[in-house]
């Protein structure tokens, strides 16, 4: 079939774009705003996307690249306009952990302190889980807010957790979907471009960026995290916003809980003041840097201290609670935990030595997490929101010989053994303690 002459322009201009950004050319914000607006209205073919993606892959997108591409799959669809609503407005994004629950802490806590906050979350991918899927435990809460109900909502109690709108960054999700099937998703600017887009397509004022490191994370590498974090802070920084960031260790899975109803559990026992230390102290910091984005604080010692009194005075745990009843959800789950998902079938995962933990790899206890029903095995799959990993002991903790390392919750024997197995080889156990890289690692001034 013939095209006419105006779609022969099109795919002649194309050509041009994939061939420069294949010789390493620095392609201008013109033409990637036409790449990006022709595939996604139809008139660039997958195999012509596919083709520059590559291409950016192996060569990399330049900072100006990345912008351009944030800027246009941004443009491609709506925009949550927050106006009106008291200013400023935080946000916050994690890039995916194993037993990350920290938007569960962080948000209340920082609604507490007197700060809206407006944020979109996502979904499970991979061995990392998503935010959605935790609040999902939750009985009834809804998680596919409208723009209209989220507005209104940040205006009555200063805080929602939702969904992305359909018409969010559609590029981005078409594009997203092209990646995942031709081996292109490890690129650091189609990374950050593909967070930010969405990011700023939501009017926040401020964004602080928890980006993970380490075996659990995707990235691993520490060059590659900072790489990752410097450029979405610029990308963030170009479109006006504020923007900043905290590097944060992936190694071992954050707090004790890896699941999404026992997360859910988890982030309450840190509202009331109890939980895992390093979960509460990466909450602090987290929470902390968006209250000094935001101007509510001096410094980052002084936004930790405005944290730490939310907690204690309950104010954050009454955020939660007061969010999960304006969103559907069954408040008398929080209020008495037991009534939380739980599945039925439990095994234990026990040490085969004395000694001390060395490791908990948190890449193999997340595939276990998803074996175990936690997560997703196919784009399609259901989650148990009751199953999960109960971690017993953490790196640096003493156990015995038939002590517990954790227990596992599955629906059924199948799944459960086949999580003990992965769990058992997350493990090793050593005479001398290891000595691991901080819970922050770095963090990037705001």
């Amino acid at each position: 079939m013939r095209r006419d002459a105006k779609e022969s322009r099109i795919v002649m201009r194309v050509y041009d774009i994939i061939e420069r950004k294949r010789d390493g050319v620095e392609l201008g914000r013109d033409e990637i705003r036409a790449l990006v607006e022709g595939f996604t209205s139809g008139r660039v073919a997958d195999y012509e996307m596919a083709a520059w993606l590559m291409a950016a892959c192996i060569r990399g997108l330049t900072r100006g690249e990345t912008v351009a591409l944030t800027d246009a799959m941004r443009a491609s669809g709506g925009y949550v306009d927050l106006s009106g609503l008291p200013r400023p407005i935080v946000d916050k994004h994690s890039t995916g952990g194993v037993g990350d629950n920290t938007t569960l802490v962080v948000a209340p806590v920082v609604a507490a302190t007197g700060l809206p906050v407006a944020k979109m979350s996502g979904r499970a991918l991979g061995h990392t889980g998503g935010t959605l899927d935790k609040l999902e435990a939750i009985p009834g809460l809804r998680t596919d807010l409208t723009k209209e109900e989220l507005q209104r909502q940040v205006q009555a109690i200063g805080l929602a957790i939702t969904g992305q709108t359909a018409d969010l960054a559609p590029a981005d999700r078409a594009i997203y979907a092209l990646r995942d099937a031709t081996a292109t998703v490890h690129s650091i600017g189609l990374i950050a471009s593909s967070i930010m887009s969405k990011k700023l397509a939501v009017d926040a004022d401020a964004i602080v960026l928890d980006v993970k490191v380490g075996r659990g994370a995707f990235m691993q590498r520490l060059a590659d995290a900072r790489d990752l974090a410097e450029t979405m802070v610029a990308i963030g920084r170009a479109a006006g916003r504020r923007v900043g960031a905290v590097l944060s260790s992936m190694d071992q899975p954050l707090g004790r809980a890896v699941g999404n109803a026992c997360e859910v559990a988890e982030a309450l026992q840190v509202l009331e003041g109890e939980g895992p230390n390093d979960l509460r102290e990466l909450c602090l910091e987290l929470a902390a840097r968006m209250v000094l984005l935001a101007d509510g604080a001096a410094d980052v010692e002084s936004g930790k201290e405005l944290a730490a009194q939310a907690i204690e005075s309950g104010a954050a745990r009454d955020k939660l609670l007061q969010m999960v009843e304006a969103q559907g959800g069954d408040v008398g789950a929080l209020v008495d935990v037991a009534r939380l998902p739980r599945s039925r079938f439990e095994v234990t995962l026990r040490a085969p030595r004395d000694g001390i933990v060395q490791r908990v790899d948190a890449l193999v206890t997340g595939r276990a997490a998803v074996a175990a029903g936690a997560g997703r095995s196919g784009k399609d799959g259901m989650i148990d929101h009751g199953a999960g990993i109960a971690l017993c002991r953490k790196v640096g903790e003493a156990v015995a010989a038939g002590e517990p390392l954790a227990v596992i919750r599955a629906s059924d024997e199948k799944r459960a053994r086949a999580a003990h197995e992965l769990l058992a080889s997350a493990y090793c156990i050593g005479p001398e303690a290891a000595s691991p890289r901080p819970l922050v690692v770095e963090a990037f001034d705001t």
